[in-house]
């Protein structure tokens, strides 16, 4: 029976040890990564902006994140890795950051979201794997029964078809840095990253803003729209009808006349061209509606295009393919 105890606290001692040397092999090769690194300094204020910690901005500067656009960026994010508003990748491993330079200022605040979203993917590669469990656990418990954005669900939704394998990692990202409010044991675990979450949750909100307030003028635009078509689908009718009644009674009138019925004739005069009068009337105002309605068509697709100029601008499709 001793030696037995004493076979078990060697082993105790040397699953210590391992995890010691673990930390310890971490710590080297985060040095050796940080070694003559100066981060630059976008860089450092893109960590700023984000309110990262310490710790996130150790984990920012180990992957050395690269700022840049073009081709430089293609070359090494994929088009498509993404499927919510940012424009970056992790690199796996702690191998690289990359943040596409966004120079549109309507979309002001994107490169910060982006920056937290793909340190949020290096602190979750770094997680145990008793510390994974819990956060996995959070994490997915939110999304089951609290998140009530469809944007994001749609994400979620997005990713779970394009990484089945990485949802809740991605979820890690989102979460901490596109909602608001989270619940408060996520709210205590992304203390660890950001002292003010709600600064980067802020800024996806602000360009988002940008999507949203484009998107509610097109549908006010499209209500417009709609009543107005409706009108003049109506008088349009109107018209018709009016139109072939005053072709009719032009007929009959011709042939009084023709057949020497001036009495019935001039009777009818008065009443015709009141007639007429209220047609043009409804055709002058119907012409009036057609071109409220094209002005209006005008406005609606051009709000319409700034509005997908600006989701060109966040979309991988758009950005140049990788030589």
């Amino acid at each position: 029976m001793k030696r037995s105890r004493i076979q078990t606290g060697l082993l105790i001692v040397l699953i210590v040890i391992g995890g010691v040397v673990l930390v310890k092999r971490q710590a080297v090769l985060d040095w050796w990564k940080l070694r003559g690194y100066t981060p630059p300094a976008a860089v450092v204020e893109l960590a700023a902006d984000d309110t990262m910690t310490p710790e996130a901005e150790h984990l920012l500067y180990v992957n050395h994140p690269d700022i840049t656009a073009g081709q430089a960026f293609t070359s090494h994010c994929p088009a498509g890795g993404e499927k919510t508003v940012v424009l970056g990748c992790y690199v796996g491993n702690d191998t690289g950051i990359y943040i596409y330079k966004v120079t549109d200022s309507r979309l002001d605040g994107v490169e910060q979201v982006t920056a937290a979203h793909e340190m949020l993917h290096a602190a979750y590669r770094r997680l145990s794997n008793s510390e994974r469990a819990k956060v996995d656990a959070m994490l997915t418990d939110y999304y089951e029964h609290d998140l009530t954005d469809q944007r994001i669900k749609d994400t979620i939704a997005a990713y779970k078809q394009s990484e089945p394998h990485d949802v809740v990692n991605e979820m890690h990202s989102v979460f901490g840095t596109e909602i608001p409010n989270l619940p408060a044991p996520l709210e205590q675990y992304y203390r660890q990253y950001f002292t003010d979450r709600a600064k980067v949750a802020a800024y996806t909100a602000q360009y988002q803003g940008e999507f949203t307030s484009r998107q509610a003028a097109v549908a006010d635009y499209d209500a417009e729209l709609s009543s107005l078509k409706s009108q003049i689908t109506a008088n349009e009718a109107q018209l018709s009808q009016q139109n072939a009644a005053l072709s009719a009674q032009a007929a009959q009138m011709r042939q009084e006349r023709a057949s020497g019925q001036l009495d019935a004739y001039n009777s009818a005069v008065p009443g015709y061209n009141a007639a007429v009068n209220s047609y043009n009337s409804l055709l002058a105002a119907t012409k009036d509606l057609i071109n409220q309605y094209n002005n209006i068509v005008d406005k609606r697709n051009a709000v319409a295009l700034e509005e997908q100029q600006l989701s060109q601008a966040l979309s991988p499709k758009a950005l140049p393919a990788a030589q």
